[in-house]
């Protein structure tokens, strides 16, 4: 039944209790949330740590989300400042000598059975230069990145969610893309 309510109804009925609404709007969200969150994180781990504080900060303040803004807007805000907090966290863990993260590396690429062994290793290499490259954005940028090229949102989207003017955002999503191209571009001209 809820499944084929808007997030913006499904957010209305959350705030008024209905748990098995605001359930819908998390499994509609949580793969989309786990990819913003890795893409800021670096690993699986911190990402799901991130968007678990997310969903979490969410069920909480679902009664303050009064619809001046898309849900969408929302729940990325939300995501983006449990990832900061986590990446705190981390911080603080690595300086008290007790870092257990794995220093912000992406997970390998598994092989599909049956596949051209070349094949993979070409694709596995490309991934991982693309990550590479990503990781290395600086993170004002890198995140308008991920938001537009990985979670699709339009620019005013992006510029709600950061709050920033849209100029920003698009100089940042620009800049970004430039920045990808000349490192992905120098790794082939080596």
């Amino acid at each position: 039944m809820h499944s084929s309510l808007d997030d913006e109804k499904l957010a209305e009925l959350s705030r008024t209790g209905d748990v098995d609404a605001f359930d819908a709007l998390m499994r509609r969200w949580e793969k989309k949330m786990f990819a913003l969150c890795y893409g800021i994180m670096g690993n699986a781990e911190d990402a799901h740590d991130a968007v678990q504080e997310a969903f979490q900060s969410a069920f909480k303040t679902i009664g303050r989300f009064r619809g001046e803004s898309k849900f969408s807007s929302w729940i990325h805000r939300i995501a983006v400042n449990a990832c900061i907090t986590q990446k705190r966290k981390n911080k603080r863990l690595a300086e008290s000598g007790f870092d257990s993260t794995d220093g912000g590396s992406w997970e390998p690429v598994a092989p599909e059975i049956g596949s051209n062994p070349l094949l993979h290793l070409e694709r596995a290499e490309l991934t991982s230069a693309v990550r590479a490259a990503i990781s290395s954005l600086p993170e004002e940028i890198r995140l308008a990145v991920l938001m537009k090229e990985f979670q699709n949102l339009t620019f005013q989207e992006i510029s709600d969610t950061l709050e920033l003017p849209l100029s920003t955002v698009k100089s940042r999503v620009y800049t970004g893309f430039k920045l990808l191209r000349d490192k992905l571009s120098n790794r082939n001209a080596t």
